[in-house]
C-alpha cells in the first residue's frame, strides 16, 4: 500500500474520506521501524449518525434477523472461510499495524476465523428454552437480538478481538458497528469488507475508524445504540459503564488485569519457568491476562528466579517478520515511555531490576518501540507497580509462604481477570483455584484460550462474558412467550 495515500472507509455503498484531504485522518505507525503503515480517513459524528441509521434500516428491513439459524450460519461459515483464505495478507497487515510477530498474527487470524465457524455452529444448534409450566399454559424463553450494537476494540490483538465481538453479535441477529483502536485501524476495515463479500447484507457490519473521544464517545452516547461491548482499559470502561447505566442499556466490559502467576515448590520446575516467561513476555506483555505478578514459594524462590533471569536474558527480541523472534516492539513510543516510567517507579520504590529495564541496544531496532523483557524483585505486593496495570514486558517477583499467604496476596488487587498456578498437587490446585478472585484460572498452563470457554473478569476487570454460549447470550435479550391452554376463561 502507498503510505502517502489515504485509505477510505465505507458506510453502506458510499466510500468516505477524500484521498487528497489529510486534515481528518488516522496515521497508523509501524511500531517496529517508525514508518507509516497506513493513513486512514477518520469518521465524524455525522458518519456515526449515518452508520447507525443504516444499521437500523438493515436490521429492520433486511432478512438477516428473520433468517432461520442455519441460514445465518451459512454466511458466518463463509466469513470464516474467507478469513482463512486471506490468512497471510491479513496477518502481514496486522503485523505492520501492531508490531506483533508474524507468527502471532497468523495465529490471531486463525482464531478470528475460528470464532466465525464456532458461532455458525452455535447458531445452527442453539435451542430456546421451554420453561416448566405452573398452570394451564405453555411457556418459552426466547433469545432476541438487541438491534444495533457498538463494539469498541483494543490495539493489542485487533483481528481476534473484532471477530470475538462481531461473530456472536451477528449470530444473535444484530447489526454491528465496530470502532477499532486508532493505533490499529486497518483490520476492522478488512473484516467489514470480508463480511460484505461473504454475503452479509449491507449495513449490518460497518467499521468506523476514529478516535475514542470522538467516534467512540459518539457511539456510546448515541440513542440508536442498544448495547455496547468494550475491551480496553478499566478507566475508560468505567466511563462507558456509567454512560450505559444512565441510558439503561446493557454493556459488556472486558478490562484490565494484574494477574497473579503462582509457582508452588512441588511444580515441574522447567515447565513452570517456561510458562511464566510465556505468560508475561508473550505479546511483549501487552495482554490483559499477562501474568505480571509472579509469586514463588520461598523454598525454591532463589533457584527459580536465577533460572528465570538466565532464560529471559536469552529471549530473542527483534523485528516481527523474523521467524525466530520471540518478542517484538511495544505499540508506540508513548506506550514505551509509560512502561519505562513504571520501571523507574519500581526503582524508586526500592525494587531491584534483575534483567532488562531499558530499550535494546541493537542498532537494527533503534527506529522501533522496543523494550527489553524485565524482571524486578525486592518489592511487596503493596507497591504501585504490583497494583497498577503496566501492560508491558515487566514482571514483579514476590516470594510467598503457603497457600493462605499466596491466596491473600493474589487477591489483594482491584483486578480479577486471570490467574495461574504450577503444582503437582491437584487437590491443592483445586482449593486455590476456587479461592482466587479471577474469571480464568490456569493450572499447569497459562494463557490457554478456547473459543467454547467463557472469558471475562471479576471486580474491576469487567462485566459479562465473551466466548462460548455465554458470548451469544451477551448479545441477546430474553423474551418470555406464553401460550394459554385454558379450557375456561381465566379467573372463572
Amino acid at each position: 500500500m502507498d503510505a502517502s495515500s489515504i485509505r477510505p472507509f465505507r458506510i453502506g455503498g458510499t466510500w468516505r474520506g477524500n484521498a487528497s484531504d489529510a486534515s481528518h485522518t488516522i496515521v497508523s505507525i509501524n511500531p517496529a521501524d517508525g514508518s507509516i503503515a497506513a493513513t486512514i480517513a477518520c469518521a465524524t459524528s455525522n458518519d456515526v449518525d449515518e452508520a447507525v441509521a443504516l444499521a437500523w434500516d438493515a436490521f429492520r428491513n433486511k432478512p438477516w434477523r428473520k433468517l432461520r439459524p442455519d441460514q445465518r450460519a451459512t454466511t458466518l461459515y463463509e466469513i470464516g472461510r474467507r478469513l482463512s483464505a486471506e490468512r497471510e495478507s491479513l496477518a502481514h497487515l496486522q503485523m505492520i499495524d501492531s508490531g506483533k510477530p508474524l507468527k502471532e498474527c497468523l495465529n490471531m487470524v486463525d482464531s478470528a476465523a475460528g470464532h466465525f465457524r464456532y458461532y455458525a455452529a452455535v447458531c445452527e444448534t442453539w435451542q430456546n428454552e421451554v420453561t416448566s409450566p405452573r398452570g394451564e399454559y405453555f411457556s418459552m424463553a426466547l433469545a432476541e437480538p438487541f438491534g444495533v450494537v457498538a463494539c469498541i476494540t483494543p490495539w493489542n490483538s485487533p483481528i481476534m478481538n473484532e471477530a470475538q465481538k462481531a461473530a456472536p453479535a451477528l449470530a444473535a441477529g444484530n447489526a454491528v458497528l465496530i470502532k477499532p483502536s486508532e493505533e490499529t485501524p486497518q483490520l476492522a476495515l478488512e473484516l467489514a469488507r470480508i463480511c460484505l463479500e461473504a454475503g452479509l447484507p449491507e449495513g449490518l457490519m460497518t467499521a468506523l475508524p476514529g478516535y475514542g473521544e470522538d467516534v467512540g464517545a459518539a457511539l456510546v452516547k448515541h440513542p440508536g445504540i442498544r448495547m455496547i461491548s468494550f475491551t480496553g482499559g478499566t478507566d475508560t470502561g468505567r466511563t462507558i459503564g456509567a454512560i450505559a447505566g444512565q441510558r439503561l442499556i446493557p454493556v459488556g466490559l472486558e478490562l484490565g488485569g494484574k494477574s497473579p502467576h503462582i509457582v508452588f515448590e512441588d511444580a515441574d520446575f522447567d515447565r513452570a519457568v517456561a510458562g511464566v516467561m510465556s505468560g508475561i513476555f508473550g505479546s511483549a506483555g501487552q495482554s490483559c491476562v499477562a501474568g505480571s505478578r509472579l509469586f514463588v514459594q520461598k523454598r525454591i524462590y532463589a533457584r527459580f528466579i536465577k533460572s528465570l533471569v538466565e532464560k529471559t536474558r536469552a529471549l530473542r527480541v527483534g523485528l516481527p517478520d523474523d521467524p525466530d523472534v520471540q518478542m517484538g516492539p511495544l505499540i508506540s513510543k508513548a506506550h514505551r515511555e509509560r512502561v519505562a516510567g513504571y520501571v523507574d517507579l519500581a526503582r524508586q520504590e526500592g525494587g531491584n531490576v534483575l534483567v532488562g529495564g531499558a530499550p535494546p541496544t541493537d542498532p537494527r531496532l533503534q527506529n522501533g518501540w522496543f523494550y527489553m523483557p524485565t524482571i524486578i524483585d525486592g518489592l511487596s505486593n503493596n507497591a504501585r507497580v504490583c497494583q497498577e496495570e503496566i501492560f508491558g514486558p515487566v514482571l514483579i517477583a514476590i516470594p510467598f509462604e503457603d497457600e493462605a499467604d499466596v491466596i491473600a496476596q493474589g487477591n489483594d488487587t482491584v483486578f480479577g481477570l486471570a490467574a495461574g498456578m504450577w503444582t503437582s498437587d491437584y487437590a491443592r490446585a483445586w482449593r486455590v483455584a476456587r479461592e482466587l478472585d479471577a474469571g480464568s484460572v490456569w493450572i499447569n498452563t497459562y494463557k490457554q484460550s478456547h473459543i467454547a470457554t467463557p472469558f471475562g473478569g471479576f471486580k474491576d476487570s469487567g462485566i459479562g462474558r465473551e466466548k462460548g454460549l455465554h458470548g451469544l447470550r451477551l448479545y441477546s435479550q430474553i423474551k418470555s412467550v406464553y401460550f394459554g391452554m385454558h379450557e375456561k376463561p381465566m379467573g372463572l
